[in-house]
C-alpha cells in the first residue's frame, strides 16, 4: 500500500524546441504498473491540467499518468510569439515531452483540442511507420467540428475578463456555459472556476491562460482546427478507442460520431445525456467506459 499525500503528483518541467519551459503533472502509478503504457491526458483550448485531476488520481492507482499543461496555460510559459498558438506547435511540445521521457507507448485522454492533438499524433505516427497510441479518449471531437462550436468559443475566448470573488466566477461561468451543463449546481460552477481561474497580481481572479492565444484562433478557419482530419482519425487504427460526447455538443454532431463508429472497428460511443461541450469525464458511464478501455490495454 502506498502512503497517502497530499500531493499525490509531482510538478515536472520539459523544454520546448523554442526555449520555453513548459510544466506537467505527474502522477507516478504503482511500481507493479511501470511497464505499462502510462495515460497521457491532453487538456481542451482554455484549460489546464487542472481539468484532469480527479480523473487523474482515480487513473494513477493503476497506471502512470501524466498531464501536460500546454504553453500559455496553467504553470508553462506563455510564449512570445502568438502564432505558435496552434494545435502543430502543441503536438510539437507533447513529441519532446514524450522524448525526454522516453515514453514509446501510451493511452491518451484528448479533451477538445487535446483530442485534435491524439488525432494529429496518430496521424505523424502512422506517416513514421509506427503506432505508440495503444488506447484513446476522444472527449467530445470528431474530425469534423460543427462551425456553430467554433463561433461560440470565438464568443468568450481571449476576453480577459476578471472577478473579485470565486462565486462572481461561478456566476459568469454559469452565464457562459449554462446550455451546456444544465444540471449544474452553484458548487459545480465554483469547482469549474477554480479549475479555470486563478488569483491574478490584482488580486482579482483571472483565467488561467494567455489572452493571445486567441489571435490565429479566430484569424482563419484553417487555424481553429488541422486540415484533413479523417485520415488521422483512421491513423488510429484499431485500437481500443472511446469516443465520449455530450447529448447536447454543439461541436460534435451525432452524425460525426455515427460515422465515426462505423470507420473504427474497435471503437465505443458514450454518450452523456443533458451534457454538452464537454462532458468532465467523471460521470460514472464515462469511468467505466474508461476502466474497460484500459483493461484492453495492459
Amino acid at each position: 500500500m502506498h502512503d497517502t499525500m497530499e500531493t499525490p503528483y509531482a510538478h515536472r518541467t520539459w523544454q520546448s524546441a523554442d526555449g520555453l519551459t513548459l510544466h506537467f503533472r505527474d502522477y507516478p502509478g504503482p511500481e507493479e504498473a511501470h511497464d505499462l503504457p502510462p495515460v497521457l491526458c491532453l487538456h481542451g483550448l482554455t484549460r489546464n491540467a487542472r481539468d484532469f485531476a480527479s480523473l487523474a488520481l482515480r487513473l494513477s492507482a493503476r497506471r502512470r499518468v501524466i498531464v501536460p499543461e500546454m504553453r500559455g496555460r496553467g504553470r508553462s510559459d506563455y510564449a512570445p510569439d502568438s502564432s505558435t498558438y496552434s494545435p502543430a506547435t502543441y503536438v510539437a511540445d507533447v513529441e519532446a515531452l514524450l522524448a525526454e521521457e522516453a515514453i514509446d507507448a501510451f493511452i491518451s485522454i484528448g479533451t477538445s483540442m487535446g483530442g485534435l492533438m491524439t488525432m494529429m499524433i496518430a496521424a505523424a505516427d502512422a506517416a513514421a511507420g509506427r503506432q505508440r497510441i495503444v488506447g484513446a479518449v476522444l472527449n467530445d471531437i470528431g474530425p469534423d467540428l460543427d462551425p456553430s462550436g467554433i463561433d461560440r468559443i470565438r464568443g468568450y475566448l481571449g476576453q480577459g475578463r476578471s472577478y473579485p470573488t470565486w462565486m462572481h466566477a461561478a456566476r459568469a461561468l454559469k452565464e457562459t456555459h449554462d446550455d451546456a451543463h444544465p444540471d449544474f449546481e452553484i458548487e459545480d460552477w465554483l469547482d469549474m472556476a477554480k479549475r479555470t481561474l486563478v488569483a491574478g497580481q490584482s488580486g482579482r481572479l483571472v483565467y488561467d491562460y494567455d489572452m493571445a492565444i486567441a489571435e490565429p484562433f479566430n484569424q482563419a478557419p484553417a487555424n481553429a482546427a488541422p486540415p484533413d482530419l479523417w485520415s488521422a482519425f483512421d491513423a488510429l487504427g484499431e485500437v481500443p478507442l472511446l469516443l465520449v460526447r455530450g447529448e447536447l455538443s454543439n461541436l460534435l454532431t451525432t452524425e460525426t460520431a455515427e460515422r465515426m463508429a462505423q470507420r473504427h472497428a474497435n471503437m465505443e460511443l458514450v454518450t452523456v445525456k443533458r451534457c454538452g461541450h464537454a462532458p468532465m469525464l467523471d460521470e460514472p458511464e464515462v469511468l467505466a467506459a474508461i476502466d474497460r478501455l484500459l483493461e484492453k490495454t495492459t
